[in-house]
């Protein structure tokens, strides 16, 4: 395997550590910046818009341009935005820095995606792909908890820094690794958008949409859950999040495996799955033991499905997989956006550190309604004897993104 492809990896670390360490800083923004945890919760969502807002934008924008010219603009913006707020004096600094950095993510995981599978070769596209997207595993199982444990010994700047360090690494990485070739010939937008009139690919975009508010609504909040209801001391917190991560590692392996053969029962299972841990947490947090199971269980029902949603709308896109995949990286972050709001709303209702748990399994539950409609859906479209729900994930080679 190339070692760009793993340069793509460190970048995607760096992303995935700073989109998702804010929930093990809040207390210590919350102190620093003297504003509310909830307050601190919107800088996940800030975050989410960023890439909402970016990924199709960037990606349109970015078509005609030599794809290493174009990675290597993406992680300038977002070394930029990490500075910025590595360097905050107050809360509106470090939420303008993060939608900055924020901005280059769904590009770049789409950009990305498309130069690791052209330096691997189709025959090794979906071991390029795991490699380069296994940064987010990392990034929960390792760098999440290191953040955290670097801001409660050194102050959350020092979190900052070292990711902004890291991804001027990758920066470098990309510069001297990632060979210049030259793009596929120019076919236009309006090919790309084409594949938006398939009411499926809505309803896929929607089922991401959907699960990621789930996770995050409850993710964004476990520091104070750990320390509050269930009584961990602070310096629990990181070894709680880095089970945490074991279990998303683990359900990414898992749901890795089942999505190419058993996409919608993954879908299925995997959804439901995760509103029963949610309801169950609810109940569980007021017991340490209870809650470190819990915990776990939560992690691989979350990342377990995550390979299903992605080739669930590469697969409904069709010949056109590229904006489609960007804008699932969007629909993913409207549900980051959407799930912390709901859950500080919830807190600041005056329901508890449990609130949010419960209000991610309505979303979940909401989801898994979802995946039930593309299912029926999929099953009407398909020509008589052809209706196989089952049916391989990943397009033709032709097709892929």
């Amino acid at each position: 395997m190339p070692i760009a492809v793993y340069v793509l990896g460190l970048t995607v670390f760096c992303i995935g550590t700073t989109e998702f360490m804010i929930s093990g800083l809040l207390p210590d923004l919350a102190r620093d910046l003297s504003v509310t945890v909830p307050t601190v919760g919107l800088l996940i969502s800030g975050y989410a818009l960023g890439v909402v807002i970016g990924g199709p934008v960037l990606t349109v924008a970015t078509l005609r341009i030599n794809r290493k010219t174009s990675l290597i603009g993406l992680l300038l913006l977002f070394v930029l935005g990490q500075t910025m707020g590595a360097l905050a004096p107050d809360y509106g600094v470090l939420m303008t820095g993060r939608v900055i950095a924020a901005l280059a993510q769904g590009a770049f995981f789409g950009i990305g995606s498309v130069v690791a599978v052209d330096l691997a070769g189709q025959q090794r596209r979906g071991q390029a792909l795991a490699i380069m997207f296994a940064g987010l595993t990392v990034a929960n199982v390792f760098g999440v908890p290191a953040g955290t444990f670097l801001s409660q010994h050194a102050g959350w700047r020092a979190s900052f820094w070292v990711v902004d360090t890291l991804a001027v690494l990758a920066l470098l990485g990309v510069i001297f690794f990632v060979p210049r070739r030259p793009n596929e010939p120019y076919v236009g937008v309006r090919a790309e958008l084409a594949a938006f009139r398939n009411p499926r690919v809505w309803v896929a975009l929607a089922t991401s949409m959907l699960t990621q508010a789930a996770v995050f609504c409850c993710f964004s909040y476990l520091s104070p859950l750990f320390t509050d209801v269930s009584g961990f001391p602070e310096g629990a917190v990181p070894l709680l999040l880095v089970l945490f991560g074991v279990g998303c590692f683990a359900g990414s392996i898992v749901g890795g495996k089942l999505a190419d053969r058993y996409l919608l029962p993954n879908l299925y299972v995997g959804i439901g799955a995760m509103a029963l841990v949610l309801a169950l947490l609810t109940l569980t947090a007021h017991n340490r033991i209870a809650t470190v199971m819990t915990i776990a269980v939560f992690g691989v029902a979350a990342f377990s499905i995550n390979p299903a949603l992605q080739a669930q709308v590469m697969r409904e896109a069709g010949d056109a997989p590229t904006l489609a995949t960007t804008t699932n990286t969007s629909a993913f972050n409207v549900g980051n956006t959407i799930g912390p709001w709901l859950g500080g709303s919830a807190i600041s209702a005056g329901l508890g550190y449990t609130a949010p748990a419960w209000t991610g399994a309505l979303l979940a539950v909401a989801g898994l309604g979802t995946a039930t409609v593309s299912g029926v859906l999929q099953r009407r479209a398909a020509p008589a004897g052809e209706r196989r729900p089952n049916s391989a994930a990943w397009p033709t080679p032709a097709k892929s993104g």
